[in-house]
């Protein structure tokens, strides 16, 4: 039995209309209808929807998951900026080498480029081919097997209009890894594919060692909405050399300048700027604002004299400097009658939300504490967002 064909469509229908199809009492409402092993897939199904709102919207309530799969999966906002990145190339056939469920390759087919796709996983492949179905991709395009094996016949003649991308899981029976031995594909073969004759886009998570990554290449953070997703290496016909990021939805590039001087670090400004963690890891803060400075020359908070209006940093104004001493703290919080208290910390071994319940804020008012390291020690900076 199979949720893609008549039984598998009306269970699914049955678990989308439970209340909670994760109780006892939707399994034993669905058993009385379907299958037990049918009901239970269906209901896991529906779960699996529900969580991927958070990353898809209303759209997951189309799509087929696995719990693998959606975690790994991008974000629609970030496949549709590769896609229209790869179209804008001139790119015209996209290999994926590990498709998952489908929503990279999905987006690629929605941006007008022809899709190849190959898993691993049988139930993924399965689920890959009914999503790809919703973008005009034939399930004959979804081949099912290993990767390696498979490519040299995707890739048989193929010139830099053919992009393979490749998103290499990283998960082992402990959880995810950087250890390269463990990555499928294997490392060594995705590094090979960025020398052959085809374009390249290899996908990693945003914490990815710099020595794994080549110099020769272009590798961009990508965040979105403030949240940073991925890494990219971009081996493509228009791809540069050298580090940058890239914020949605906006669309927004910094490159790194890697011949810039180290930034100076000073004491704490009339301003404090955050700068976006993908801008961070790209090693772009110099492009942030002329003449910003380091508070710590290891933690990435800049300040300024001079208000930050742009998407590369939040701007905080800095209205107080306090000890970063609790019980200080709770006499300010109490005396300004601060009810609503953000909290932001940097390279600090202090939790946010334990030190919120010390403080105990109560009253109308609110506030930003941001806690740095600064040339005067670790300080708590009253802030007001610019």
């Amino acid at each position: 039995m199979s949720l893609h064909d008549e039984a598998g469509a009306r269970a699914l229908e049955l678990a989308m209309a439970e209340a909670d199809p994760s109780s006892l009492a939707a399994a034993t409402r669905l058993r009385a209808h379907v299958a037990p092993d049918l009901a239970a897939e269906a209901l896991g199904q529906a779960v699996l929807r529900r969580r991927a709102r958070t990353k898809f919207g209303e759209r997951a309530e189309q799509l087929f998951f696995t719990a693998d799969a959606l975690e790994q999966a991008t974000r629609p906002a970030v496949a549709a900026w590769r896609a229209r990145r790869l179209v804008a190339e001139g790119i015209t056939h996209v290999v994926d080498l590990g498709c998952g469920i489908g929503t990279d390759a999905m987006a690629c087919a929605e941006a007008g480029l022809q899709v190849s796709a190959v898993e691993l996983d049988p139930t993924t492949a399965e689920h890959a081919r009914a999503n790809l179905a919703a973008a005009g991709v034939p399930p004959e395009a979804v081949l099912t097997g290993d990767a390696v094996a498979l490519a040299p016949g995707l890739l048989a003649g193929a010139g830099p209009t053919t992009c393979v991308f490749v998103d290499p899981a990283r998960r082992t029976t402990s959880g995810r890894t950087w250890r390269v031995e463990a990555f499928t594909p294997p490392w060594e073969f995705v590094m090979d594919l960025l020398s052959d004759a085809h374009s390249t886009v290899v996908k990693l998570g945003p914490g990815v060692p710099r020595n794994l990554l080549p110099e020769d290449v272009e590798v961009l953070w990508t965040s979105d909405r403030g949240d940073v997703v991925e890494a990219t290496i971009w081996a493509t016909p228009k791809a540069g050399r050298g580090r940058g990021a890239v914020l949605l939805p906006e669309d927004v590039r910094v490159d790194a300048d890697p011949s810039a001087p180290a930034l100076p670090v000073a004491p704490v400004g009339r301003y404090l700027l955050e700068p976006d963690g993908a801008v961070i890891r790209a090693g772009a803060l110099e492009q942030v604002q002329p003449g910003a400075w380091l508070l710590d020359a290891q933690v990435a908070y800049l300040s300024s004299d001079q208000p930050y209006q742009g998407r590369l940093a939040t701007c905080f104004e800095v209205l107080d400097e306090l000890d970063l001493n609790p019980k200080l703290l709770k006499a300010w919080v109490r005396e300004h009658r601060v009810g609503t208290l953000e909290i932001k910390k940097r390279a600090l071994d202090v939790d946010p939300a334990e030190l919120r319940r010390k403080l105990q804020p109560k009253g109308p008012n609110s506030a930003t504490l941001v806690l740095a390291r600064t040339p005067a020690g670790s300080r708590a900076l009253v802030c007001r967002r610019c």
